[in-house]
């Protein structure tokens, strides 16, 4: 495909955009570039003081920018349902999900679940549930869900979300970047069942040095892989600024199918509309099981529940 650059990305004047994990990383600079063509954009932060910290530095770079920081923390489903309630929005034209997790070591959400399956899966998954009924009255529309190669280590098993057994953070990291991909897949199915003109894909920025790699440190200090991410950021690792362009591809470029998955084909740089998938992130019989077992945990039924036909 011909180069992208963020130069490609059109006027968005009128266009409501809410990004979680926005203070920081992938999605500081994918809000810095949306702002920057006239978005309105929501930063959907769990801290306060850093939501206002990106809000601010945005308005001093662009004093027209129309950014706002509004709480929520996906390890807490009561703040995902009040965020919901509370957003001001009465059209949502992008929802990018961003926030999430990576490598930490074994804890439970405020809700009892695996941190990671629970704030990169579940509390994403009934974010989205809940903002669906905005998506799906603004014409265009569209989910987008920032995944990692890191899917390639695992797969997930619906039936065992809540209880994953033997912990490693490193297989519990790519088991819930599986379950966000099969996530994107089923949505985006029921979304085309339901004949909606939103859509749904997934892209993952390829390796990018963000604050994650930095957090992601067992309980015992940094282990061998730790240290290898550490040395990676300095000597291979890509920009956030280079990282975001994925994800900002997937939600602006014109023209994409529901499901495609943006960005490098493995760990490499640039954008492709072929990124790899793992096999088991292709799945769609586990894909409806997820959705299901999803809506169960999570107590959040979504609009598109009854349309569960197969392909």
């Amino acid at each position: 495909m011909p180069a992208w650059t963020v130069r490609d990305i059109s006027d968005q004047s009128g266009r409501t955009v809410v990004v979680t994990g926005a203070n920081s990383g992938l999605g500081y600079h994918t809000v810095r570039e949306l702002a920057r063509r006239a978005a309105r954009v929501v930063l959907a932060c769990r801290n306060a003081e850093r939501g206002a910290e990106a809000v601010r530095k945005i308005r001093a770079e662009m004093p027209w920018a129309d950014v706002h920081c509004r709480l929520v923390d996906l390890a807490d489903l009561t703040s995902v349902r009040s965020f919901a309630e509370d957003l001001d929005v009465e059209r949502l034209d992008l929802l990018i999900n961003n926030a999430g997790v990576m490598g930490v070591p074994r804890g439970s959400t405020r809700d009892g679940f695996e941190t990671h399956i629970g704030i990169n899966h579940l509390g994403t998954f009934a974010l989205t549930c809940l903002l669906l009924p905005r998506l799906l009255a603004t014409p265009g529309s569209r989910v987008v869900g920032v995944s990692s190669v890191a899917h390639g280590m695992a797969g997930v098993d619906p039936s065992r979300l809540s209880e994953p057994g033997r912990y490693n953070r490193w297989i519990a990291y790519g088991r819930s970047k599986t379950a966000g991909l099969l996530f994107t897949r089923e949505l985006a199915r029921r979304l085309s069942a339901a004949k909606a003109t939103t859509i749904a894909v997934a892209a993952h920025p390829g390796y990018v040095a963000t604050d994650l790699q930095a957090k992601a440190v067992g309980p015992d200090g940094p282990t061998l892989i730790d240290r290898m991410l550490v040395a990676g950021n300095r000597l291979v690792a890509g920009s956030p600024e280079k990282g975001a362009l994925a994800v900002l591809y997937a939600a602006c470029a014109p023209g994409l199918a529901p499901d495609t998955y943006v960005g490098p084909r493995l760990v490499g740089r640039g954008v492709s509309t072929s990124a790899w998938r793992a096999p088991w992130a292709r799945d769609d019989q586990v894909g409806r099981r997820l959705w299901a077992e999803s809506e169960r945990l999570t107590g959040v039924r979504s609009p598109l529940s009854r349309t569960a036909g197969h392909r």
